[in-house]
Order: structure tokens, then sequence, then C-alpha cells
């Protein structure tokens, strides 16, 4: 991408001084001043922990400063709470969604809009603007009905309909697919073209290289560099973030084992209205394998997973085995006793509980420390568990007794993520394993996914990083409107073929065939 054009009389839209914000635990901001220009794609750069969420809720009066100055084109500003942001022209797309479960994606949009807009009007614009930009948002769905990557989309139509001057994305293709990410891309490049500024966080490095004009690195709360991202490599970025490169991967070739978990013929009728059915599903994962899903959010995914972990107990018996035990009218506590550990795509909510502290949270799925006979917690064995997950996944948080809602999104995540891989599973399935984690953390959470693997356990890992899946997976397939395609050898796939079949463009002989060409695949490799 083209540099900006600057020039030195420009009055910048945004510019912070010596902004700080100390929590009990923790100095999230230390001294940081930041300035954007008109038409400027500024990128904010830094490992989970080091402060730009908070920077970013700072600006968008989400969150006060202890100290410091806000000016907007050129002008102080106190900017007490999100009404007063929206109203300078200021909006914001957060990596934790703000929106109501209850109410309809067009009804979270009319929210944030002036009451003189009625409802029909913004579900026509919803219509329109997720149609222009390629972000497939149906207005009329409940919330509560719709994925992690549904939802994000939501977030960032709401967003562009405020026409803002500054737009705020706080990782915002964390869960978009490649293509959808390009259509952003366009649409970004043509809202900096017309003039309005764009701060932009992510931890995907190449996303930062091909899109922005600059890029302000922080570490511990404090700005340690800013660059031009154009001019720097992957490996150049990730040492001013987390001062090294990120460890290299060893993928090794191994011999899978026996079948653990076998999927044959799952027929799901819809849950709710606007989920997905499941037709005619065929899996097989084997032990010393890990087996990627690729796919758009919302064609399936989640209505799986509840199927694998538990949480719907409506498929017909048979339809899943492990280790041969037919296991699909069973509990998620049945099924963890039996070696199943899951970590679901939601974090707070679902993964863990935002209230509670770590230590509690690890009684979700860990009851090593409560006893069979009296039923009584060792509080003492709590902490411990928590303390050696704190410290084995190098997890920045208070202690212990830090509330999980304190934790920024990527130290949650390996929290969330190391309180299964340290449980010992048989069995690992993973819904976006480093969603919104850095690159040093999601090549740990890659590292020990691996190693768990190598150490005979089976995975199978659901992510919309086709970067990712290529990375760690034996075998890939695509789910795509409630089917799944035939398994892929890794080694074997492209890009460009995950892509289409992500469409649903496989060739036939999908769904339950899939299983059958898995076990011919594996039976080859080990003959």
């Amino acid at each position: 991408m083209p540099a900006m054009q600057e020039f030195p009389d420009m009055i910048p839209r945004l510019e912070l001084l010596g902004i700080s914000k100390q929590y009990p635990a923790v100095r999230a901001n230390d001294g940081v001043n930041l300035r954007v220009l008109p038409g400027q794609i500024h990128a904010v750069l830094g490992e989970n922990g080091a402060g730009k969420s908070t920077l970013m809720k700072i600006i968008y009066g989400a969150v006060r400063p202890d100290e410091g100055e806000v000016r907007w084109n050129g002008q102080p500003v106190a900017v007490r709470n999100p009404n007063e942001a929206r109203a300078l022209g200021i909006s914001m797309v957060f990596q934790h969604f703000s929106l109501f479960d209850t109410l309809t994606a067009a009804e979270n949009v009319w929210l944030g809009l002036a009451r003189s807009v009625s409802l029909a009007e913004v579900t026509e614009r919803v219509r329109k603007v997720s149609h222009d930009y390629g972000l497939d948002v149906d207005p009329l769905r409940p919330v509560h009905t719709l994925s992690v990557g549904e939802r994000q989309r939501v977030e960032i139509v709401r967003a562009l309909l405020t026409k803002p001057q500054l737009l705020i994305l706080d990782e915002p293709t964390s869960v978009l697919t490649p293509q959808a990410v390009d259509k952003l891309f366009v649409t970004l490049r043509q809202l900096a073209g017309e003039g309005c500024s764009i701060l932009y966080i992510s931890h995907k490095l190449d996303e930062i290289r091909a899109l922005c004009h600059h890029c302000t690195v922080l570490r511990g709360g404090k700005v340690t560099g800013e660059v031009d991202p154009t001019r720097e490599t992957n490996a150049g970025l990730s040492r001013l973030m987390i001062g090294a490169e990120p460890p290299q991967l060893r993928h090794q070739q191994l011999a899978a084992g026996d079948v653990v978990l076998d999927v044959k013929q799952l027929h799901l009728p819809k849950a709710s209205p606007f989920g997905t059915a499941l037709s005619d599903i065929g899996l097989s994962v084997r032990a010393g394998e890990i087996v990627g899903i690729a796919g758009v959010s919302g064609n399936g995914q989640q209505e799986l997973m509840a199927a694998l972990s538990g949480e719907d107990t409506r498929a017909p018996s048979g339809s899943i085995t492990l280790f041969g035990q037919d296991i699909a009218r069973h509990s998620p506590r049945h099924r963890r006793k039996a070696g199943l550990h899951f970590v679901p795509e939601e974090r707070l909510g679902r993964g863990a509980v935002p209230t509670l502290s770590l230590a509690q949270n690890t009684l979700l799925t860990r009851t090593e420390a409560v006893s069979r006979r009296s039923g009584w917690v060792s509080t003492g064995q709590v902490q411990r568990l928590a303390e050696a997950l704190i410290s084995r996944f190098n997890v920045k948080a208070g202690g212990p007794g830090a509330a999980a809602k304190s934790l920024s999104g990527g130290n949650l995540q390996k929290f969330i993520v190391g309180r299964e891989i340290d449980a010992n599973p048989k069995l690992l399935i993973v819904s976006q394993p480093t969603w919104g984690v850095d690159v040093g953390a999601a090549a740990q959470i890659r590292g020990e996914l691996l190693r768990l693997r190598d150490a005979g356990c089976a995975l199978l890992v659901v992510s919309e990083e086709l970067d990712e899946l290529f990375e760690i997976c034996d075998r890939l397939v695509v789910m795509a409107q409630g089917r799944l395609s035939p398994s892929v050898p890794t080694a074997e796939a492209t890009v460009e073929q995950i892509g289409e079949w992500m469409s649903g463009l496989w060739p036939r002989g999908g769904g339950a065939a899939a299983a059958d060409t898995a076990r011919t695949e594996v039976a080859h490799a080990q003959a």
C-alpha cells in the first residue's frame, strides 16, 4: 500500500498527551503519547496485556484516564462516555462484543443511532451496508443465535453506519475469512481516502504491513517505538512487540493411532429458527493427529461443537462414539470423565465466568480439588492449580484471585486453553484457539497443541485462521451449510482449494463419506 501523504501543518484528528491509567494490579497505560492524522490508518501494536484495549476505551469514553489530555481536531476534550465519543464522530468495534443477546442485529445497531431514524430504516441500511461490504449480516436475527464471527460483522456494520471521523477497530479480523478480510480492507482504504482516520489493533503482522500507514508499539503500557510498517518485516515488528521473534514450530510426521472420535451419519435439525441444521456429518479423529475444520462462521460449526461437547444431546444414538463407546446422549461431565475436553469459542460467559476468580474458574472443568466423598472444595489445591496454569502458560494476571473479566482477551484465552491442555485429555476439541492472541502467545498455544498431539492425544481444531490450520493440522475438512467436505491431508491442500470449499464447492462424496476417506488415508499411511 502506498504511504499516505502527510503535511507538516496538518492538524491531528486525535492527539493523546501523557495518558496514564492505573488499575489495582497493573498500570495499563503509562504516559502514552499518540498522534493520528486525518485519513491515516494507524496501527497500535503490542503483546497481550500491553495496554492497547485500555487506551482505545479511553479514547471512546468507556474508561476515564487518571492523567493526561485528549485533543480532538486540535482542541482539548473530555470524553466522559461513549455517547459523547459518538457525538464527536468516534466509533469503535470492540474485541469483546457489546451487543444485547435478546435483541436482533438491527435493534442493536439502532440503539447507537439518533432516535429520529426508524427501526425499519435501520434494518434496510444494515442490509445495504452489509451487502455492499460483503459482511453478510441478517438484521432480523437475534444476537444470541449468532456465532462469534457473525457478531463481529454486526459490530463492524454498526460502526460503519455512523459515518465516523475516527474508527477504532480492536482485532476486527480475528474470526473473518480471508475473502471477508480482503473486502474489509477495501472498505477501510475507501474510508481513509474520504478522510476518516482509523486506529487499527491487530496481532496479524501481515495485515498491519499491508494496510497501515503508521504503527505505534506499546509494551508494558508504554510507547516503545513508532515505525512505518510498510518498511518492516514480520520479524522486525515481532521484535518490537515482544522483544524477540516467535519460536518456530516443529511439526513432525507421525503415524496416527487408533480412532478416538468417530462421527457417522450425524443429522440434527435446527435447535432454533436461525440455527444451522447438520446433515450427514461424518468425521473421524485418531490418536496422535490434529484434524482441522475450516469454514465461514455460521455454517454449522457452533451446532457441531455443541453436539460433540455434550451441550446438545439430541444426536441419534450411535452417531458419536469415543473409543468405540456411544456418547451421543451423554452429558459434558460424562464426556470429560471419558477424556474429552472442550474449549469453546466464547471466552467470557462460556469458557469462563467473568466475575469469578481464575482459581474459581478452574472448577468449571477441573474437579480434582473436590472431594468425592464430602463434596468439599480444597481451596488450597484450587489456588495451586491456578498458580501453576498462570506460570506454565505465561498468563499476565494479578494472581489466582484476579477476576476473569480483568484479564486481556489474549491472556484469558491462554488461561482457558491451558486449563484444558493441563488436564491431559485423550481428545481435545478447541474452537478458535488463538483468537485475539499475540504472535508470541499464539506460537506458545500452537506449540502446546502439537506437544499434546505428539504425546498421543487426538485433537479437533475449529479455526477461521487458515494459516493456523495449515501450520498445525495433519488433515483438513471444510464446513459449509451444515455439511462437511471430504478430508484432505494438509500437505496436499492449498489455500485456494480450501477457499473454494468454504462455498460448498467440493467434490461430491462429503459427509459420511469423508470419514471413510480419512480412514482409508490413515490406513495407507500406516501401511
